[in-house]
């Protein structure tokens, strides 16, 4: 989203990619002298769309870029316009051929103004048996929503990340739709601030704000690594041990 609202303000779309270099197996040559259409996102996924095809930028965890400025180090991918250029290092690149409304489901990105909050809950009602860390990571459902922000969500609505989807109140359920999307857009406005550790409540604490011991563990499917308080996230299924 921010690299989005920051290539949106060189107002590229329209324009010629003149030279492409990279370190990428990827045909990068096959963007050479195409016209950008559009740009997109779809939660950690830059779209980059041209006629027929689009280029898919996916950062994963360590996934980086430069506009006009280059690092010290080799690029994986390197897009040069008249004017401007953009880098990208450490990611993932993959064409996508054809409509991306076939590939992408707009409502399930929660940054998106397409956002659907009742198909969220539909989904999450159908995996009664996953585990709300894991949930709150499964794109499908919550597309940009990351490690960080599900540790954070969770604590703020006093939920503990080893409940079950179907165990939690119908209240808490909505909270954690609502609150994932909220905190998302809070995520944003604090990245691009340069504030986000400090408006952490639980991730990498050792204390909660409460005065609480903190537990960090690798939990779920996901095996992410999970901060959280058992004084103040609870437990709505089976007693739980930690």
């Amino acid at each position: 989203m921010i690299l989005r609202e920051l290539i949106e303000e060189l107002r590229l779309e329209g324009s010629r990619v003149v030279a492409v270099e990279g370190n990428t197996s990827i045909d990068k040559e096959r963007m050479l002298n195409q016209t950008i259409l559009a740009f997109r996102s779809w939660g950690k996924h830059f779209l980059i769309c041209f006629s027929g095809f689009t280029l898919k930028v996916h950062f994963m965890m360590f996934g980086t870029y430069l506009i006009n400025e280059r690092k010290d180090r080799p690029v994986r991918l390197s897009l040069v316009f008249e004017n401007d250029e953009i880098n990208f290092y450490s990611c993932s690149l993959k064409f996508i051929e054809g409509n991306l409304d076939e590939v992408y489901d707009w409502e399930a990105d929660v940054l998106s103004s397409q956002w659907n909050p009742d198909a969220a809950e539909i989904k999450l009602r159908e995996k009664p048996n996953a585990l709300v860390c894991d949930i709150l990571l499964d794109q499908n459902i919550f597309a940009g929503v990351g490690n960080i922000i599900k540790n954070e969500v969770l604590y703020r609505i006093a939920v503990h990340p080893l409940n079950k989807v179907g165990d939690l109140p119908a209240i808490k359920l909505n909270s954690l739709i609502e609150e994932a999307r909220e905190y998302s857009f809070d995520f944003l406005r604090w990245k691009k601030e340069y504030a986000l550790k400090k408006h952490w409540l639980i991730n990498t604490k050792k204390i909660c704000p409460l005065g609480h011991p903190v537990f960090k563990d690798y939990l779920g499917k996901t095996n992410r690594r999970t901060f959280f308080c058992t004084i103040c996230q609870e437990m709505y299924g089976d007693t739980l041990v930690i």
